[in-house]
């Protein structure tokens, strides 16, 4: 039956690629998609169909993979990280709905940039987050530096992705001078390239100064919120169990109540690393 699979590769590794993914690809009769995706699975690969586009053809992958469909295809639409996050899943619904096109279509979820980023840095992304893409080719600035400015107030801990390219190099400059009105000097970041590729690497440093790394477009800088800190190489965001619990013996603190909602009381600076 014609189908068009929306398939997140994850990081790119087939290890963590789900193994409903790797499924929809092999059973797909075409796998449509940016050409250095396609080449990810290119071990999955036996007689489908290929329809590779390079950059900026976001718009002719989606019309591709549709008509396919409609020709009466199984297509399999792959994406880096998730489809759904920053990738061709909204494009493709928005053509279905402006169309009035009524075709089969399912996601296969993958693990976001952000997600596989964190994992090699500890938990940086261990209380309320959020990401934010620093590429002004769909997105005004205006509204970018907006969500930075909100992001930042809201004290969320940041995975920023398409940080910085040969013509954009100011704009990840500003955003740290955004987050420096509201976070400390000190705060903890993490500049994770290419995560659980070949050309992986991992720099850390502090919002102070990690805009003196070298990265790019590959990269995914995550910064972390007003509680989180270093621990050796890992970078740590508490979800706040401090607050309720004595970290030394487990132990529920005077006034709370396990279970129950944190009671709104000021809590002391504590050290039970």
């Amino acid at each position: 039956m014609a189908k068009l699979s929306l398939v997140g590769l994850g990081p790119g590794s087939l290890d963590l690629m789900s193994i409903r993914a790797q499924s929809v690809i092999k059973q797909a009769d075409v796998v449509v998609g940016y050409a250095p995706y396609v080449n990810m699975v290119e071990p999955l690969i036996d007689g489908q169909k290929l329809v590779k586009t390079g950059m900026t053809k976001e718009w002719q992958r989606a019309d591709s993979a549709i008509q396919l469909v409609q020709q009466g295809y199984k297509v399999a639409l792959v994406c880096s990280g998730d489809a759904g996050m920053y990738a061709m899943a909204p494009l493709i619904f928005e053509l279905l709905a402006s169309q009035a096109i009524n075709i089969e279509v399912e996601t296969i979820p993958g693990i976001t940039a952000a997600n596989a980023c964190a994992s090699l840095v500890g938990a940086p992304l261990g209380h309320d987050s959020c990401t934010i893409s620093l590429s002004d080719l769909l997105t005004p600035w205006t509204v970018i530096t907006q969500r930075i400015e909100a992001a930042a107030i809201a004290d969320f801990a940041i995975t920023f992705y398409n940080p910085r390219s040969k013509k954009r190099q100011h704009h990840i400059v500003e955003a740290q001078q955004i987050l420096l009105k509201h976070r400390a000097v000190n705060t903890p970041v993490a500049v994770v390239n290419a995560a659980y590729r070949d050309e992986q690497s991992v720099q850390l440093s502090t919002l102070e100064s990690f805009t003196q790394l070298e990265f790019g477009m590959n990269a995914a800088v995550i910064v972390g919120n007003s509680s989180s800190f270093r621990f050796d190489d890992w970078i740590v965001t508490p979800r706040g169990y401090r607050n309720k619990y004595s970290l030394a013996d487990g132990e529920t603190r005077d006034g709370q109540t396990p279970g129950r909602s944190l009671n709104d009381i000021e809590f002391p600076v504590m050290s039970d690393k």
